[in-house]
């Protein structure tokens, strides 16, 4: 890779929410902090993937052996077609799955409408030496309850400080947080849903109700910029990752990830018997 090539800015610098971020004005074709074009990308992404498997197992390793009581969640928000399921796929798709602790959250249930929004977000919360994954997550009741009005203006406004509070408690408690939301462009998902009625291997993926969600795109450009400005805190900030580009935007969420991973500074844990005892054992077993 040429010494041009590649990230010029660490990711989470390059795409942490800060005041100025205008999602009415994103370039959804942009790729923040990275220099090179699709070639390029897809070759670190298989990289860096090594490095981010490699982590997570260490991760998973210090909670088995020293009872480690630290996981990461990653929470993924987009419209439909944003690449979410790409990103689980060629991202989380590098890592021992035993690691994984993934959710994916729809329309509540029955059951779920019974008790409080984050009800069911705190029974998918990763467990300790875990990577959680959400694809979607409490963040729907800022964004889908208000664009159609599904309670009362006074209860989602309230919901702001809520989910605040919420992953305070859980940074505090060894969860580190690291919070997408991508972007895709009017006219990029359009080719995407058309891809799915084209092919027949992705007619499952399509949904009537995505046209007609698109015709509520600028409540909803309103909704996730409140919850940008609202929710990005130095506890949990927010990242914006423009997503018309599959390749970067599962490069971006790779080196969110690897350094969140880093950040808690793990080593392998030491043994807790006599190696060399062992060795001998077995040798003469």
């Amino acid at each position: 890779m040429g010494t041009r090539e590649g990230w010029q800015l660490p990711a989470t610098e390059a795409l942490r929410v800060g005041p100025d971020t205008d999602v009415d004005g994103l370039d959804t074709t942009a790729t923040p902090g990275f220099v090179g074009g699709k070639s390029v990308g897809e070759r670190l992404l298989e990289e860096r993937g090594a490095v981010l498997s490699d982590l997570q197992e260490k991760l998973f390793a210090n909670a088995r052996a020293r009872d480690e009581q630290r996981s990461v969640l990653l929470v993924l928000q987009g419209m439909d077609t944003a690449g979410k399921g790409g990103v689980v796929r060629h991202v989380i798709g590098h890592v021992d799955p035993q690691g994984v602790d993934h959710a994916s959250f729809g329309v509540p249930t029955p059951e779920e409408k019974r008790h409080h929004y984050l009800w069911r977000i705190r029974k998918a919360l990763p467990r300790k030496g875990q990577l959680g994954v959400f694809d979607r997550s409490h963040y729907e009741d800022v964004l889908v309850v208000r664009v159609h009005d599904l309670v009362p203006r006074s209860e989602w406004e309230a919901r702001y400080d809520e989910i605040n509070a919420f992953e305070h408690e859980l940074v505090e408690s060894g969860t580190t947080l690291v919070k997408v939301a991508m972007f895709v462009s009017p006219d990029e998902q359009k080719a995407r849903l058309a891809e799915r009625l084209e092919r027949r291997d992705k007619h499952w993926k399509y949904n009537p109700g995505d046209i007609t969600e698109r015709e509520f795109w600028p409540q909803y450009k309103e909704a996730y910029q409140a919850m940008l400005d609202r929710t990005s805190t130095p506890h949990a900030p927010w990242h914006v990752v423009p997503a018309d580009r599959k390749w970067y935007s599962r490069l971006a969420v790779t080196e969110l990830l690897i350094g969140a991973l880093q950040r808690l500074d793990l080593d392998w844990p030491a043994a807790n018997f006599d190696v060399e005892a062992e060795k001998r054992r077995l040798a003469g077993s």
